[in-house]
């Protein structure tokens, strides 16, 4: 039955959130309140994921590094300039600004690797980026952030880098061991983890729309174009990538999806402490539209087979 609960939440995971958002829209000041405990939602998220990760989740790293390096490389390159470009193409307000180039510079979101595995695309591929990503980023999100985000408010990277240990890597590191020492233990509550991270992306979601509900009457429109811009490209530039990186079809879409998809709720915890949540409305915004694109393309994926690259050229493209 959990694990029924646990699959229907995750097919449903857009509608729940995009619900949830226009409840707190609805109602700021009941919703508002979450603020604070934002970063501690993500952190019981990224503790679920160190959970379900193994050993022989980052084999993938030794047997194909190239794949890897590809992945991680177009996750951390396309993303943060998209989002900066994007910015300054809108004019955004500073906030703003660098709610986008946050939500770019987060690693990849953990929802991304059931989509790659709808898609048929390479799954284990696919958790090895999210995880080099996710330990990857106490480093690279802070440097990225300060190099784009510093001229259009000052950035404490120092800051960053201590939140994105406490919040990201600590959690990860104490599942990853729960799993190795206590593995009957985690077996038991595996099953339950899709559903807590449900209902901790909806309550973050719903945190960051409460408080920033007067900007977003004022900007919303633009701020979801830009989010579904930032996004589209992710998606195919990802792709691209993997493909002059001489990938086959199945790891193409693993790239694809996972640079599309960010950890938005890494960026608006990060927001949210460290600026205000109007910077945190990118983040919001992307949490309900990456996992409604990412859902639409593994559907699309799914009715072709992932064939080799040389006979990907010839596939007619289907209406």
């Amino acid at each position: 039955m959990l694990q029924r609960i646990s699959a229907l939440t995750g097919t449903w995971l857009p509608a729940i959130v995009l619900a949830a958002a226009a409840v707190a829209f609805a109602a700021p000041s009941t919703f508002a309140p979450l603020g604070p405990a934002v970063p501690y939602l993500l952190m019981v998220i990224m503790l679920g994921m160190g959970m379900t990760l193994r050993p022989k989740d980052f084999v993938i790293i030794g047997k194909r590094p190239w794949a890897v390096v590809v992945g991680v490389v177009a996750q951390y390159l396309v993303m943060p300039l998209v989002g900066y470009g994007l910015a300054q193409a809108f004019d955004m307000e500073p906030m703003l600004a660098v709610g986008m180039i946050l939500v770019g510079s987060a690693p990849g979101g953990t929802a991304s690797n059931a989509m790659v595995y709808l898609s048929k695309g390479d799954t284990a591929l696919s958790v090895a980026m999210t995880s080099v990503s996710t330990l990857l980023a106490p480093l690279l999100t802070p440097l990225l952030v300060l190099w784009l985000a510093g001229e259009f408010l000052p950035v404490d990277a120092g800051s960053l880098f201590v939140s994105i240990i406490q919040i990201v890597l600590v959690p990860v590191v104490v599942g990853l061991l729960l799993r190795r020492f206590a593995p009957r233990l985690i077996d038991k509550v595996l099953d339950a983890l899709p559903l807590v991270s449900v209902l901790g992306i909806t309550l973050v979601v719903m945190a960051v729309v409460a408080g920033s509900a007067d900007a977003l009457l004022k900007v919303g429109a633009l701020v979801v174009l830009a989010v579904v811009l930032h996004n589209g490209f992710g998606l195919a530039l990802g792709y691209v990538l993997a493909k002059l990186g001489r990938m086959p079809v199945a790891g193409r879409r693993a790239v694809s999806i996972e640079v599309g998809m960010q950890n938005s709720g890494l960026a608006a915890a990060l927001a949210t402490a460290h600026f205000n949540p109007v910077a945190a409305l990118p983040a919001a915004v992307f949490s309900v539209w990456h996992n409604i694109s990412g859902s639409l393309l593994a559907a699309y994926w799914s009715r072709r087979p992932a064939k080799d690259a040389q006979d990907e050229d010839r596939e007619p493209i289907e209406a």
